[in-house]
This record gives C-alpha cells, structure tokens and sequence, in this order.
C-alpha cells in the first residue's frame, strides 16, 4: 500500500511544524504493516444522497439521489463490509433520497419520490411503508425513539430547492403525520442516543444565520431542546451546515461547518466544549463528521486539493494528542473530496465507510477504512549524546537518541519532535524521522550562551501510544573569532607604516561591521591609535607615521560581544629615519 500524500492513500503524521533533519531508526517490526487499511470501490451511480450501515448483517448501503428528472431510477448499491458488492436495487422510476436502518437491521427504510419503502436486509425485497407528498428535492430519513422521521420539502423545480419550505413528519401506521416542525432549506435529521435526533439547516437565501438543534423523541410529539445560531450581532461568524454527530455517549455534538471547520459542542445546550479539536489541514473545508460507535474515535471529512488531507480519523477525545490518520484523495482511483453526509461507522468501531466525490461530481467512490484495534508501547532511550563536544551559539548542534517501539511499525517512519530551552524561553524544533534502527538527530543552531535543554517527545499515533519525553542539557559557548595580521618586517619614518589584516568571526553574524581597537608600543611608550573597522569581506587596513625609530609593535583587538570570543593580534616593524 502507498502511504504517502498521494491520491487516496493514508499518511500518518504528527500535526506540528517540520523542520528538516536527518531521522532516527526505528528498531523491530516489519515496517510493511499498515496502522489502518483504505479499500475502494467505485460506485455505480453519478449521484450521492445517503449512507447506512446494517451492523447485524455486516453490510453497507450508499443510495445515489438522481433528482434533476421526475423519472428517474434511483439505485441503492448494497455492499459487504470486506467491500464486496452483494446486490444492486434499483427503485422504479421513483429517485432515492435518505437511508435509515431499523433497530433489529432487518429492514433499511428508503426516501423516493412519491413514498416511503422498506428494503428487507436479506432478501432485498422492496416494500412501501407509507404514501407522501411527491418530493422534488430529496429528503433525510432517521429513526429515533422507535419512530421514523422524514424530512419534505415543497417544491415544484428543483431551483426551488435551496430556499423551499421544508417540513419535518413522522411515518405513523403505514402514513405520515406533520410533527409541525418546518423552516426554509435542505433540513437534515441524524439520530443519536438517549432519545434524541439533532436537525441541522444548511445556509441559504433564505436562511443567512442556520441552526443547529437537539429535538427529544421519547414521547409522541417532537420536543425541542437545546438550539443555536451562531451568527454575531453583525451576522459574521454564521454556520455554514454540511454534516452533524452525536458522540457515542451523546454528551457532545460535532459539526462539519464549511465556514470555521468542526465544531464541538456540548449536546445538553450546544455550547462549545472546553477544548475542541485542532484545526484541520490550512485548505482543506470541513464537509462531514461521525463518531465510531466504541467511542474511540472521531473522522473528519473534508474537501481539500492536492496533497492536502481531506480525511482525518483521531481519538474521539479532544484532550488526546495522539496525531491523526490522515487520508489524500486526489485523482481517478479515489475521488478528490469526502461529500457532505458521506461517512458513517460500523457499530463496533472497526470500520469507517466514506464517499469521495470527484471535483465536479458525477463519479462516486466508496472508501472502507479500518483503524487498528489496539495500541502499543513506544520508549525513547534516555542518554542522549550531541555534537560537537563543545557547542557554540549560531553553530550547527546534533542531539541523538534512540527509540524503541511494539507491535507492528507504522505505515509512515516515525517522527519524534523536539524543543530547545535556554534563556530566551522554549523554541520549536519541530520534526525529525526516525530510522530503521531506532536512532534518530535533532538538528538546531542554538542562539544564545549558556545551558540548552533539548527535550525530545513521541506523540504517538493511532497504532502507537506516546513515549515518555526525554532531556538533554548542553553548555553553549561563545563563538570564536580571530584576527589574522600581515606587516612590512621594515618601514620608515617618512613613509609611514601600512599592515593589512583580516578578521573572522564563527557562529552567528555579527549585526554590525566590527570595530577594531588599534595599540603601538615603541620605545617612547604604548599608545592608542584610530580605530579601524572591518570591510564586508573581513579586511582591514592599519595606517601609521612611526614617530621613532627601532621596533615598533602594533596590537589589534576586538572585545567579543555576547556571542563571540574577543581576538588580538600583534605584529612587530623594524623603523628607520
């Protein structure tokens, strides 16, 4: 399996800024496994409505939504959860829009045109459950607190869609019964636990500020609970609606919102939580979310371009570093982007099953992804080396190590991050891959004199648990710098004294040109002479008038500054009349 940003392939990373630096080895398992597998199949449909998972049966059903004709066959693709195709549907002449699966699994309620049917999950067989409105649009299907919910829209054309009056009814005996709730636009129903289904508005002319609300469905009538528009005072900041989950335990709600990314909520007022999750990938546009039913994990969909992620699958709690899985679809084997309402879990959290689109929609694709079922213990070696043996500010410095991990390697290298703390406060290093062997350089310039602490951490990843962080202390010194001298072995009185030189300094450049001090000590005494400063190329030249005769010494000296070493240099002129 590929496993790097190319089209439809997983790549784990750790979401922090990378710097470019030679790896550490990674020591034991066969580097071929995998930490997740993506299978894909193409669909057999050039449109996309909706998404179920029959747990009890271990099969999966993608209806396409072929509104744009009265006519229309819609289809619904039945799918095992390995990704075999088990049977094809098709729902004469009547388009499909909106899946939902009994609570037993035996039956999968489907949306079409005129109707509400019932497809038996063993036999295939098609029944009509209840008579509606004809429906132009496309409707959402859920079923919660025993009873199912549909969603119908008032339309004639379907340009009328976006803005038309949409109601939500129940199926009652074979027919189907206001609830009295409506509001403008495509509404979109999802189930959750504990007798509760959210309904969430995309934008639209008609609705500038959405919302998001949670109705209780214990009793026979909808109760709606909490509810929020999130638009400001000035109308900034309002929802753009594409996809919405409950957690496993229903105490919080994500949304998939295309204007801020995913949000998380509180699900008993639908504030926002604490702490939320990290931001996705810069160009990539939130456009679904689910939660894996054993409460693990969270994947987030979304439509990006290039080697942009446009899928991130992560621990479900926000407080958990552990790096995300994050999947590239780009190109014919994969679609480019996950569709809105495209991703759902089995039950038991094994499997995410997701719909890519093409950029331009008319092509499907149908993504299985299985997360690993367990985690294992990685160790950072805790005698870390580095060099040179003696470190100078604004020089290049290595800190080495070395990792150890269980179980299977990931399908990436490995990547550990480091931090640098020294007088100026804690600096990012960012991050650096781990070799075969286990062993690993963190590589960094530090800046200032005086104690260093490296800090090197493993922040895991969905097959790997975090490491405990390991230190390393190092002196920095100040930088050398020299002065190097070149002088006439004999001058004289009348025509004066020239000594060129040239001046270095290593480590960090100096912000200013040097200025050299300049001494003559001849048999009159010592004196100090102009000072000089230093070319661009590091030359300089020393101009005297001797004013006596015999050995004359000229010394140049530079003090040093708070990076560099002060240097001198002497040299020693015979002078004649």
């Amino acid at each position: 399996m590929n496993t790097a940003h190319r089209p439809g392939r997983l790549a784990v990373t750790v979401l922090t800024a990378a710097l470019a630096g030679t790896g550490l080895t990674v020591a034991a398992a066969p580097a071929a496994h995998a930490a997740a597998s993506d299978a894909v199949i193409k669909l057999p449909m050039s449109s996309f409505s909706a998404l179920a998972v029959d747990n009890v049966h271990r099969q999966v059903f993608v209806a396409d939504s072929a509104t744009g004709y009265a006519y229309n066959s819609g289809t619904v693709a039945v799918y095992s959860f390995a990704g075999e195709r088990l049977t094809t549907i098709i729902t004469n002449q009547k388009h499909v829009s909106g899946l939902a699966v009994s609570d037993d699994g035996s039956k999968v309620y489907v949306g079409t045109r005129d109707r509400i049917d019932a497809i038996d999950t063993t036999t295939y067989q098609q029944t009509p459950v209840a008579s509606t409105y004809t429906d132009t649009c496309g409707r959402d299907l859920a079923l919660s607190g025993g009873q199912l919910y549909v969603t119908t829209p008032y339309a004639q054309y379907a340009g009328e869609c976006a803005t038309s009056s949409t109601y939500v009814d129940a199926v009652v005996d074979g027919a189907y019964q206001r609830t009295g709730w409506n509001d403008s636009g495509d509404l979109q129903l999802e189930s959750g636990p504990g007798n509760r289904m959210l309904m969430g508005q995309p934008r639209n002319a008609s609705a500038p500020n959405p919302f998001v609300t949670v109705f209780d469905t214990s009793g026979d009538s909808l109760v709606r609970n909490a509810a929020r528009r999130f638009a400001d005072s000035e109308g900034k900041g309002a929802l753009d609606f594409k996809d919405m989950a409950f957690s496993a335990d229903g105490t919080k709600v994500a949304v998939a919102d295309a204007a801020f990314g995913t949000r998380l909520l509180n699900a008993d007022d639908l504030s926002d939580a604490p702490a939320g999750y990290q931001a996705l990938p810069s160009g990539a546009t939130a456009s679904a979310v689910a939660f894996s039913g054993d409460g693990k994990y969270i994947a987030r969909g979304a439509s990006a371009t290039g080697s942009t992620p446009d899928l991130l699958v992560q621990p479900a709690d926000p407080a958990d570093s552990t790096p995300p899985l994050e999947f590239v679809f780009e190109g014919s084997l994969d679609g480019d982007r996950v569709v809105p309402r495209g991703m759902e879990w089995s039950a038991d959290g094994s499997r995410l099953f997701a719909v890519t689109a093409s950029t331009g929609g008319g092509q499907y694709w149908l993504h299985i992804v299985q997360p690993p079922a367990v985690q294992y213990d990685v160790r950072l070696d805790g005698t870390l080396t580095h060099s040179p043996a003696q470190a100078v500010a604004g020089e290049p410095l290595s800190v080495r190590g070395r990792l150890e991990y269980d179980g299977p390697a990931p399908a990436e290298p490995m990547k550990v991050t480091a931090t640098r703390t020294d007088a100026g406060g804690t600096h990012d290093l960012g991050t650096f891959t781990v070799k075969e062997d286990g062993s690993y350089t963190v590589l960094d310039e530090p800046g200032l004199v005086g104690d260093a602490t490296y800090t090197v951490s493993y922040l895991g990843d969905l097959t790997h648990r975090p490491a405990t962080d390991v230190t390393h202390t190092v002196s920095v010194g100040k930088a050398a710098s020299s002065i190097a001298l070149t002088a006439p072995a004999e001058a004289s009185m009348s025509t004066g004294v020239e000594i060129t030189g040239t001046f270095t300094a290593q480590g960090k450049a100096l912000p200013d040109r040097a200025v050299l001090k300049v001494e003559r000590t001849d048999r009159l005494g010592t004196g100090t002479l102009s000072s000089v400063t230093v070319a661009a190329d590091g030359t300089f030249t020393v101009n005297d008038i001797p004013r006596t005769r015999r050995e004359t010494t000229y010394r140049v000296s530079w003090q040093g500054d708070d990076l560099h070493e002060g240097a001198t240099a002497s040299a020693t002129v015979y002078v004649t009349r």
